[in-house]
């Protein structure tokens, strides 16, 4: 477009319809205004640059793309129009960047930054043919004016097309046009090949009177390949996990699902969050002189293609509305609310005694077989308390172990009757039920550890149940001696020392330690609870080895029980005669030695309780715990346990059981994953402290705290979702596996902790993520061949199959270069300087085709 004037006389006829054949033009007419107005704005926005225009409100056009776009609204001939800057595309002036995301213009015709203008209408397209020529001749005028090379764009026709017509001033000599349009579903069977579509490009820009099948053109050509993932077939589709939490105790005939082998897949199957992927291989740009060449570039495999990249996609964040954990975790918070103020459990199972209608009809409790389900999971199945690896912090909740027979419990009643107060209380009553009957027929109770001890650090429900394997009656035991110990003899009698059967500590949980902590109070003895509770252990001690050792003295007993407070002056051997060590060397007995200074001192209580102390096995004397008793108790306190104080352990057991099933995941080594689910731990054990200390008083601020905390045990529940679908589809690319979860973990990281909301829900924007070539077969096996049932979505090849599927979209560029003096675009230098002479940019598949082109002429 050689100056300005020469477009203006283009529209000479036009203009004079605007001024009405006046010759006076000291009053400018509105085509000249509109002129003059874009213009003003492009004189505007050249001055501003990138960095003012962004502090000016231009807004980024793509979440993952350096394009800005800044916008202005103009009115010519009573019609508004929008007109549009985009700017600060990281094209960065190349013809195209396959790995970009780059708005349709800039892939379309090679473009960096642009104007595009239309109609402020629904569509936004302008239909009729002359005004748009008009529009764009306006528009390209202002830009001369404005000595600007800025491309500018109209769309035509119907929206669907996308077309656009354009105009570039590329400088004093050269002119590129623009033109784009769409094929529909009429595509010719010759331009769905690379071949057919070689030729028409040729043939676009060859002379009429040239064969040009007898000539070889050296064409730049560039191909980028689409291919998704192929989605279940309807007749092969899954159970999407289980939408209505009862669903899961429904007699139903499951097919297998992604999780199956996941550890939450006991309690819930979750839908895979990584719906599928998409892969783009990508030929870069290589010069292509006859038709043939092209035909075996289509027949090429696109593992000959010079790059892959791999997108997933993952389904957005659900919130609230997802099921798992956390969305039942929040119902047990809601029946912990429900349970303040009543006595005993027995209370909720009554539908008079629920309360509000609005509880009565959301408290409903699942059938017979369900409760029999369930029962017969906790109870009958054969199931042994298997000790994981602890996660870190983990013992700093307290709970019960997550393998526990409690814990079970609590985590079936996430999914009971959609946890409402109701069915926890059924099932509450159920279970103790089967707790009796264990006891009164001395049955072990399942899904518990095999200690000697009582884990003071967990529930007070938990430590019962440790209590009851303790309970049952101590026959059996041989009287008296147990043996040998070692080569020891007794000092007066120089008999063998024997070991006596002793009775074990007996065993307490923290409310018993507390009970009789206050009963030693109560009565004003001075000593302390850890040392009356010493003495009657030493005492029986005491009484066992004296009947075990009828010749034994206050020493004997030091020697084995206590081996530090006895001194020895022999270091060979203190205990044994020298006799009996050497032949036919005599020596003395006693072996030298005596007792330490806190045994040996005036009014010793070890020695008060041995004179005091009568020789009794273990079987003669008292038990010092009597079973029968604690057994008793034991059931008793289940069965009348406050329900606040029943939910408030279930709710931290819960919470432990469910952050140890996630951390159990296999996710491969993604340490970003494992620090959070780590610092989840150490939130859930911050958060039920006052739930610990009985601080129900609290109440309002402890269940808002709880409500938060569901909110952000979901969040890293989706991250461990998608890092374990991530590494079971990916697992032979773990480098790639853990590139696409950190990139969504960064991106995901600003929205945990805050409550979901309808913006929450939109996706994750994923960057492109490069395939190495030692990647590339496992990006393969996510494709593998179609089956027999998805053969009816096969259409007319185009070529470059993966493993049987063809690309769903292909888009190729043609171009051509020529060599132009430099001159022609500043005076003084005289070096050559390649052009974009023709383009050729092809969209589409085998039924749907959209061609743009680009030339380059000299006015």
């Amino acid at each position: 477009m050689a100056s300005s004037s020469n477009v203006n006389s283009g529209f000479e006829d036009d203009l004079e319809d605007d001024l009405g054949q006046f010759d006076d033009f000291t009053l400018a007419s509105s085509w000249e205004r509109f002129i003059s107005d874009i213009e003003a704005v492009c004189r505007q926005w050249l001055i501003d640059g990138p960095e003012k225009l962004l502090e000016k409100g231009a807004v980024r056009w793509h979440p993952s793309h350096d394009l800005y776009q800044q916008k202005v609204d103009l009115k010519y001939a009573a019609k508004n129009y929008c007109m549009e800057y985009y700017f600060g595309s990281s094209l960065s002036g190349k013809s195209t960047d396959w790995e970009c995301t780059l708005h349709d213009l800039q892939l379309s015709f090679g473009v960096n930054e642009f104007l595009a203008i239309a109609p402020q209408s629904a569509h936004g397209v302008v239909l009729d043919a002359p005004e748009a020529s008009k529009l764009l001749s306006a528009v390209a005028i202002a830009l001369t004016n404005c000595n600007s090379l800025w491309p500018a764009f109209v769309p035509v026709h119907d929206p669907s097309r996308r077309a656009y017509i354009g105009i570039q001033n590329m400088g004093t000599v050269f002119t590129k046009r623009f033109e784009a349009d769409r094929i529909g579903s009429q595509v010719p069977l010759k331009l769905m090949h690379l071949e057919g579509l070689h030729e028409m490009f040729v043939s676009k820009f060859a002379y009429s009177t040239v064969d040009f099948s007898l000539h070889a053109f050296q064409v730049r050509f560039s191909m980028r390949l689409r291919y998704r993932t192929v989605p279940c077939d309807d007749d092969d589709d899954v159970l999407e996990g289980n939408r209505s939490v009862t669903v899961q105790h429904e007699e139903v005939q499951r097919k297998t699902l992604w999780d199956d082998d996941c550890p939450w897949s006991e309690w819930y199957s979750a839908e895979d969050p990584v719906k599928g992927f998409e892969l783009i291989s990508i030929w870069a740009v290589k010069i292509v002189e006859t038709s043939l060449e092209m035909a075996e570039l289509e027949n090429s495999s696109p593992h000959d293609a010079e790059k892959w990249i791999l997108i997933p996609d993952i389904l957005p964040d659900l919130g609230e509305n997802a099921i798992g954990f956390a969305s039942q975790l929040r119902l047990l918070a809601d029946a912990l609310n429900m349970s303040d103020g009543a006595q005993f459990m027995e209370d909720f199972v009554s539908v008079e005694s629920v309360g509000s209608d609005n509880a009565k009809s959301s408290g409903v409790i699942p059938p017979p077989t369900v409760l029999d389900r369930v029962l017969k999971d906790l109870f009958h199945e054969e199931g042994k308390f298997h000790e994981l690896k602890e996660l870190k912090n983990l013992r700093s909740i307290k709970g019960a172990p997550s393998q526990s027979l409690f814990a079970h419990f609590s985590l079936h009643c996430l999914w009971f009757g959609n946890c409402n107060i109701r069915a926890v209380a059924l099932l509450w009553i159920e279970f103790v039920r089967e707790v009796r009957w264990c006891w009164e027929e001395l049955q072990p109770l399942p899904k518990m550890p095999v200690s000697g001890s009582i884990d003071l650090s967990t529930c007070l429900i938990y430590q019962k149940l440790q209590m009851r394997l303790h309970v049952d009656p101590s026959g059996g035991k041989r009287r008296g001696s147990v043996g040998l110990f070692g080569s020891m003899m007794l000092l007066n009698s120089q008999q063998n020392m024997h070991a006596p059967f002793t009775q074990d500590p007996p065993l307490m949980t923290e409310d018993m330690h507390e009970e009789r902590l206050q009963a030693v109070e109560a009565l004003g003895d001075s000593l302390n609870f850890a040392a009356q509770l010493e003495r009657e252990v030493l005492s029986s001690d005491m009484s066992a080895f004296k009947a075990a050792n009828p010749d034994s003295i206050f020493e004997d007993f030091i020697r084995w029980h206590s081996p530090g407070d006895w001194e020895s002056d022999d270091n060979d051997n203190p205990g044994v005669p020298k006799s009996r060590l050497m032949e036919g060397l005599q020596t003395s007995w006693p072996p030298k030695g005596r007792l330490s200074q806190r045994m040996s001192d005036r009014g010793n209580s070890w020695r008060k309780i041995w004179d005091e102390t009568p020789a009794l096995s273990v079987a003669e004397q008292k038990p010092l715990f009597d079973p029968n008793r604690e057994g008793e108790k034991i059931v008793h306190y289940l069965e009348t346990v406050p329900p606040h104080q029943l939910l408030e352990q279930m709710i931290c057991t819960a919470f432990r059981a469910a952050a140890d099933t996630l951390y159990q995941t296999d996710f491969g080594d993604l340490k970003l994953m494992r620090t959070k689910i780590e610092q989840l731990v150490v939130t859930i054990a911050s958060a039920m402290q006052p739930l610990q200390a009985n601080r129900w008083s609290d109440k309002s601020e402890i269940l808002q705290d709880l409500q938060q905390l569901c909110t952000t045990f979901g969040h890293v529940e989706k991250l461990v979702t998608l890092a374990a679908s991530l590494h079971r589809k990916l697992s032979q690319a773990p480098r790639l596996s853990e590139a696409i979860f950190n990139e969504y973990f960064n991106a995901y990281l600003p929205r945990m902790g805050t409550p979901s909301v309808n913006s929450q829900k939109e996706p994750v924007e994923m960057k492109h993520q490069k395939v190495s070539y030692h990647e590339r077969q496992a990006v393969s096996n996510l494709f593998p061949p179609p089956s027999a049932n998805q053969s009816w979505r096969k259409v007319l090849s185009m070529g470059n199959l993966l493993n049987g599927h063809e690309p769903i979209t292909r888009e190729i560029i043609f171009s051509t270069q020529d060599g132009a003096s430099s001159s022609h675009y500043s005076a003084g230098t005289h070096s050559n300087h390649q052009i974009e002479t023709f383009r050729m940019y092809i969209c589409g598949t085998s039924n749907d085709l959209r061609v743009a082109l680009s030339v380059t002429s000299c006015d």
